[in-house]
């Protein structure tokens, strides 16, 4: 093992990276800006700065899409820049512990260790964790046991639900449905009820300040393009508006972990119902959706701590943690057989 090890999570929205030298977690956003299609222009948080304010020249691309590397040669591009960060400017040989989702095609599962492989990083050795399996572990659960755990990892543009026991995955399913439709649907319900147009940012802020605008009393305050006029301005929006507008795509998350269950032994199913779901991801903490799902499934949600983070938590663990060091893969081709 070298004495240089990186844990990778690599997000649609945001790349998490685990050093292990500092025992810190790295995260910016999983963006790049390219001018004239050739040159490196931002990349990361400075990159998102740009998102829909660039001019015609300057493209800000996410090179990850639904969960899968869409844009390698960016994604590569990315992976160095941030790892030369880390190692202030000096990289040096290290093992990474990459983290991908479960129900996707060989061919994508490769393209996570192909990624790091061909990067200008120096990787040693390469080891490849399941998603899920990395979820549970930084939730706090001890995926060794023989006992049935359901993680529901509501991401940027993907929601992962996953069955887990003694440390591998019996079922899993990914769908497209999750933070990135919940914008739309906020975008789209103030389009129509307020001649609004508003921008993909805007929604997001107020996709996360939601539950604290509840909380408070306030309504939301958007700024963007009123329809008829085609004026700039600035309305304030109830929140049951745009509470009411993520129902559907709520629904469709709630449906699918009801699909798992039904195909779940029925041993497993009552670990599950006893100990609750855990609901993780960057969306999970969108407001009312572990209510949500609690009412539609009857079984309680436990929303985790950090829930950004969970999966880098889970690769700290398994680099740090010798019990846990089986549940990673040291080659591709293995991938699914331990």
């Amino acid at each position: 093992m070298s004495n240089n090890i990186f844990g990778i999570d690599i997000g649609t929205s945001n790349l998490r990276i685990y050093n292990q030298s500092d025992n810190s977690v790295f995260m910016e956003k999983n963006m790049i800006a390219i001018e004239n299609k050739k040159t490196l222009l931002a990349y990361g948080d400075s990159a998102y700065e740009m998102y829909e304010k660039a001019p015609q020249s300057i493209v800000a691309s996410f090179p990850v899409i639904n969960g899968v590397i869409a844009d390698i040669n960016n994604m590569q591009t990315l992976i160095e820049y941030f790892i030369s960060d880390l190692s202030k400017g000096g990289i040096k040989p290290a093992d990474y512990f990459v983290a991908v989702p479960t129900d996707v095609t060989e061919v994508e599962k490769r393209a996570f260790y192909d990624l790091v492989r061909d990067a200008s990083i120096k990787a040693h050795k390469i080891y490849i964790v399941e998603k899920a399996v990395a979820d549970g572990l930084g939730l706090g659960v001890d995926v060794k046991h023989a006992q049935g755990v359901m993680v529901v990892n509501v991401g940027y543009s993907t929601t992962e639900v996953s069955i887990l026991s003694l440390g591998g995955i019996v079922l899993s399913r990914l769908i497209k449905t999750a933070g990135f439709a919940f914008i739309e649907d906020i975008r789209n319900a103030i389009r129509k009820d307020f001649n609004l147009f508003i921008g993909e940012k805007s929604a997001e802020k107020i996709l996360m300040s939601l539950s604290d605008l509840v909380a408070d009393g306030e309504e939301a305050v958007c700024y963007g393009r009123d329809i008829v006029s085609g004026l700039p301005v600035e309305k304030h929006i109830p929140t049951d508006v745009i509470d009411m507008s993520m129902n559907t795509s709520f629904g469709s998350i709630a449906d699918c972990i009801k699909q798992i269950l039904e195909r779940t032994p029925p041993e497993l199913g009552a670990d599950i119902y006893r100990h609750g779901i855990y609901l993780t991801g960057g969306a999970s903490q969108a407001h009312n959706l572990a209510e949500y799902i609690a009412e539609s499934t009857g079984i309680k949600v436990n929303v985790g701590e950090d829930p950004i983070n969970s999966v880098v938590d889970g690769l700290a663990k398994i680099i740090n943690e010798e019990k846990y060091r089986p549940l990673a893969y040291s080659t591709i081709e293995g991938l699914g057989v331990r």
